[in-house]
């Protein structure tokens, strides 16, 4: 990796062994992407690559020799002057003008990378990365930005953000701060996008870009289960093992907005950051701000990929802790066991059956605290209801922890219901609009997280719990979208930073709490999969994948959500059935062959099973606890897309490609058609493997690949529908 700075032509030339991406200072001062790619050799002068032509253009001015800014590729841009595509930010000043003209002034190179104040953000040692701070500057409007850029060693990625500084002596105010624009050469892309709503989350969806605009958003306050805050943008004939591809990823938990533009002059600009759609952040004199970051990989070899490229980044430079990179504990969550009806008996007697079993973790659900037997109150009170918990979490815990397993619970912590003690203390500590009404969802209304003394409270809380008890666990739950976003603490001038301000208050109690508790493994949920986004795998390494736990949607569901997480990330159960969403009744088996690529667990009462599904159950885990550090860390494939076949198959391949696991599911069958072959992925094609009894190199896996005959009796009629197969694949 290297970053050069060539002084005679002002350009700046970011690259590892895969990619360049390379920066000019343009001729009116401002900041041009040259090149974003495959890696070439540097050069002293890219300028060739801008354009000057005498079209009916404006352009900067008559020092610029005929340089318009809307036919070339700009960095960070702005509207207003010559570019008349999407601006990447805007200024407000004192005397209401919305022009700007930032131009380079000065830069810095360093080793390694920093962090961004109060926000998430990939992280490197100094032999990892480098980084590349450009200042510019608008003297008009007394401002100045600063992008930085970092690229490592390792990974196809350029990591971005930017930060804001009010140099003069007036307040200015920003109404837009995106984190990073890509500027493209030509349009011949298709865009996928990640989609879905509760349930049914990270569905890709494919589209041609062309002239005019493809935009996905959230803003619900959160990433959102609708549309996820990652995208690609990839070469129509690209596919899961050839091709180009980008992906954007953005390291944050609100609302964002992701943008493809292309103009009449075939120039592709992709823009993503904060959503400028109620959101304004003022800046007296001296202060700050800083966008979150956005992430951005290239591949020329496939989706497959790409994902990788972001599975290693993610787990080893944005997840921290103890848990970086360790195989996660096989747990059981009593929620679809018990809901909030339960005492301790219960609970002690469901763990038991789960210790007999092999689980390692046992998880309390809802329901423990205030007076919560309900969705209609307790939220917000988090002290343990006696009647539940007689000895409380501590003496709960103690019993747990004398079976041989860790323990952990659930937690609500930015919600509170009306009916609580809280909100009767402190109703003003919601989000709400003065004499408005207040819309409630799940019977619950949102806490003011943009008010320090409210995370204070919360914290304080939790904290008292915590600390009496032996705790290894955290679901950290959040089951609706923000309403009525406005806080009544803030002055008017203010209120379009509380959206932005509200995320950074969820980080700040993730901190204290992470910085109290080291140890304890933190899950992020909502409502699912409703704030499945990189900014929280920075506080939470895991996050709950969906509350729809049926196996056969589960498949589409983790096959949507591998394109841009990492396999250990992705939290996924067994559960009973008939599916409480779906009311589907699948095999014990196929139901554990999708869970297996996850965290792993269990969300039912092994009790209740009958014998010969628990000795089911006692196999699984052994398998889980064998292999999880190869299914949860090793390189991942996708190798049949449930949204295209009637099947879906993915497999995970050690490091060193000497074993592997296959995956395969059938999720409708097919009669009087022949089995087919499945071409595996990853293997070395001069090693010897052995898979289910016989004997196979890894060029036959790959390219001839295995018969699917697993999956057939009686002649040509696939079993069953839903059956599945895992296989297991070592070097003999």
């Amino acid at each position: 990796m290297n970053i050069i700075w060539n002084k005679s032509s002002e350009q700046f030339h970011l690259y590892n062994d895969r990619i360049s991406y390379i920066i000019g200072v343009a001729p009116c001062g401002e900041l041009s992407n040259l090149y974003f790619g495959k890696r070439i050799h540097d050069r002293d002068d890219f300028t060739y690559v801008m354009f000057r032509m005498g079209m009916p253009n404006i352009v900067v001015d008559a020092d610029t020799e005929s340089y318009s800014m809307e036919l070339n590729r700009q960095e960070y841009p702005s509207f207003g002057t010559t570019d008349f595509g999407t601006q990447a930010f805007e200024v407000e000043t004192s005397n209401g003008s919305r022009i700007s003209s930032f131009v380079y002034k000065d830069h810095r190179i360093y080793k390694g990378k920093h962090g961004i104040t109060g926000l998430p953000a990939t992280y490197a040692e100094d032999d990892e990365a480098m980084t590349l701070e450009v200042d510019l500057e608008d003297e008009v409007a007394k401002m100045s930005i600063t992008l930085f850029y970092t690229v490592f060693e390792d990974y196809p990625v350029i990591a971005r953000h930017a930060s804001f500084t009010n140099t003069g002596s007036e307040r200015a105010k920003i109404t837009k701060a995106l984190s990073g624009c890509l500027d493209l050469p030509d349009p011949d892309y298709e865009w996928i996008q990640f989609s879905g709503a509760w349930a049914r989350e990270r569905i890709p969806k494919v589209r041609k870009l062309s002239d005019g605009i493809t935009s996905i958003e959230s803003k619900r306050g959160v990433s959102s289960a609708n549309q996820n805050p990652f995208v690609i943008v990839k070469r129509p004939n690209t596919d899961e093992f050839t091709g180009e591809a980008i992906g954007f990823s953005f390291v944050y938990s609100g609302n964002f907005i992701a943008m493809a533009e292309g103009n009449s002059y075939k120039r592709l600009r992709i823009l993503m950051g904060i959503n400028p759609d109620r959101f304004s952040w003022p800046l007296d004199a001296g202060q700050t701000f800083e966008t979150p970051e956005v992430v951005i990989a290239m591949t020329d070899r496939g989706l497959n990929d790409l994902s990788r490229t972001y599975h290693r980044l993610y787990n080893n430079n944005l997840i921290r802790g103890k848990w970086k990179n360790e195989p996660r504990p096989i747990l059981n969550n009593n929620w679809e066991a018990t809901f909030m009806n339960f005492t301790e008996e219960d609970i002690l007697k469901i763990a038991a059956k789960a210790k007999e079993a092999g689980v390692e973790l046992f998880v309390l659900d809802d329901g423990w605290f205030g007076d919560r037997n309900d969705d209609y109150a307790g939220l917000g009170d988090w002290k343990e209801n006696p009647e539940k918990l007689p000895q409380g979490m501590a003496g709960l815990s103690r019993k747990i922890n004398a079976m041989g397993l860790k323990f952990g619970f659930w937690i609500e912590p930015e919600m509170v219901n009306p009916d609580s003690n809280l909100y009767r203390r402190h109703p003003d500590w919601v989000l709400s609009v003065p004499g408005r009404k207040s819309s409630l969802g799940r019977h619950q209304l949102v806490l003011d997280f943009s008010r320090e003394e409210v995370v204070d409270h919360i914290y304080g809380m939790l904290h008292k719990v915590i600390s009496s008890s032996s705790i290894s666990y955290i679901k950290w739950d959040m089951n609706r979208s923000l309403t009525e976003v406005y806080s009544l603490e803030a002055a008017a001038e203010d209120q379009g930073t509380i959206y932005h301000r509200y995320v950074l208050g969820v980080y700040r109690l993730y901190s204290k709490l992470i910085e109290a508790f080291p140890d304890i493994l933190f899950e992020s949920c909502s409502s699912g999969g409703n704030r499945f986004d990189a900014g929280m795998l920075y506080f939470a390494p895991q996050a709950w994948c969906s509350d729809n736990t049926d196996a056969i949607d589960r498949i589409r569901i983790q096959y949507g959500s591998s394109y841009g997480y990492p396999i250990v990330s992705i939290g996924a159960h067994v559960s009973a059935v008939p599916n409480q969403q779906t009311g589907r009744t699948v095999s014990i088996s196929t139901r554990a062959n999708v869970a297996y690529f996850g965290t792993f667990g269990y969300e039912l009462d092994l009790n209740k099973l009958p014998e010969e599904d628990f000795l089911e159950v006692k196999k699984q885990i052994e398998f889980m606890k064998k292999y999880r550090r190869l299914i949860q860390f090793g390189d991942f494939y996708r190798l049949r897309s449930p949204f295209e076949t009637d099947q879906c198959a993915w497999m995970t391949v050690s490091p060193d490609r000497k074993q592997a696991i296959v995956g395969m599911y059938c999720l409708r069958s097919n009669v009087n058609t022949l089995p087919g072959f499945l071409k595996l992925a990853g293997l070395d094609e001069n090693t010897l493997y052995r898979m289910e009894g016989r004997e196979y190199y890894g060029d036959e896996l790959m390219n001839m690949g295995i018969t699917l005959d697993l999956f057939y009796k009686n002649g040509f009629t696939v079993s069953e529908d839903y059956s599945s197969f895992v296989a297991v694949i070592e070097a003999v």
